[in-house]
């Protein structure tokens, strides 16, 4: 069996069915494909279950988050690779087969490939997005020259749906986030791979991913939860190279610096300014968002956020 195909399902019962037949369309066919109906009460397991194509099981769990369910599904994998799809999303159907092809050619020593998506409602492909952002093309392997920033945008790049990863480096590095868990559950296993083994992009856009589904990570009335690297650094640390040591704690101030700015605008300034003094100094002025973080760990921040919600408003009325 050359892929396991993860699905983590709740309460997706409008949509499961366009990702498994997204699924069923591949053109690549040697897989399996373990939907993990996490607690769902709207109807969608019994969709999963029901759907006609022998390669496809269901197995129910009592709801513990997307990553408790993709994690239950790699248990189960009897895959070289590990594909994971959520049940709200759909693959092109030339997905699964250019990720393998590329993860044949590369060899064992790439772990993984990363693809990228099309956004929906708005039909925005993030292929130029990640050009842009430094993100490259081909094999890649984080070095102490590696800038922070691409470090971020690389991680930023690789999600679960965007990437089959060799089901022996994802078991390796401990798969996904669990402890409740349900905001960038996946970003510390992704954090660990990039630090420790080498990878391949192609800024392909072979995933269409709908915002409108309403996942956990769309858009919310107010911050994202602390993510799992910042609320654990050590975890990640320890199983750092030590020569990766200094790029990772440029890295956590970048992103302490943005979660600061996010929440001091959303009016939770103390707790900003907590992850701010945990992770940023003085000697971090020059990265990303160190003003904008500084800044949101100030009263001011949360006048400043007030502000520009109620311009925002004002705006959407007019």
């Amino acid at each position: 069996m050359r892929v396991s195909v993860i699905v983590p399902l709740y309460n997706k019962a409008p949509f499961i069915k366009r990702c498994l037949d997204s699924i069923a369309a591949q053109s690549f066919r040697d897989f399996e494909a373990i939907v993990v109906d996490d607690g769902s009460t709207d109807g969608g397991g019994a969709i999963a279950a029901a759907y006609p194509d022998a390669r496809f099981r269901t197995i129910r769990q009592a709801n513990a988050g997307p990553g408790a369910a993709r994690n239950c599904g790699i248990a189960e994998a009897r895959g070289e690779s590990i594909a994971a799809l959520d049940a709200d999303d759909a693959w092109l159907p030339e997905y699964l087969d250019s990720s393998v092809r590329l993860l044949d050619a590369h060899g064992p020593a790439v772990a993984s490939v990363t693809s990228v998506y099309v956004e929906y409602p708005r039909g925005r492909s993030w292929a130029p997005i990640w050009k842009a952002r430094g993100v490259r093309e081909g094999v890649q392997k984080v070095t102490p020259q590696t800038p922070p920033v691409i470090l971020l945008h690389m991680l930023a790049c690789m999600t679960p749906c965007t990437t089959v990863a060799r089901a022996s480096v994802v078991r390796r590095w401990g798969g996904f986030r669990e402890d409740g868990c349900r905001y960038a559950e996946d970003a510390m296993l992704w954090l660990k791979v990039l630090l420790n083994e080498t990878v391949s992009f192609q800024l392909e856009p072979l995933v269409h991913v709908h915002r409108d589904a309403s996942g956990l990570s769309g858009n919310l009335s107010g911050p994202h939860p602390l993510e799992p690297f910042l609320a654990d650094p050590e975890e990640v640390e320890r199983l750092c190279p030590p020569e990766l040591r200094p790029l990772l704690r440029q890295f956590y101030a970048i992103r302490a610096s943005k979660t600061a700015a996010v929440w001091g605008y959303w009016g939770e300034w103390r707790e900003a300014r907590q992850i701010f003094q945990r992770f940023v100094s003085a000697r971090d002025w020059r990265l990303p968002f160190f003003a904008a973080g500084l800044a949101g760990s100030t009263p001011v921040a949360r006048l400043i956020g007030r502000a520009c919600r109620l311009a925002k408003a004002v705006g959407s009325r007019e």
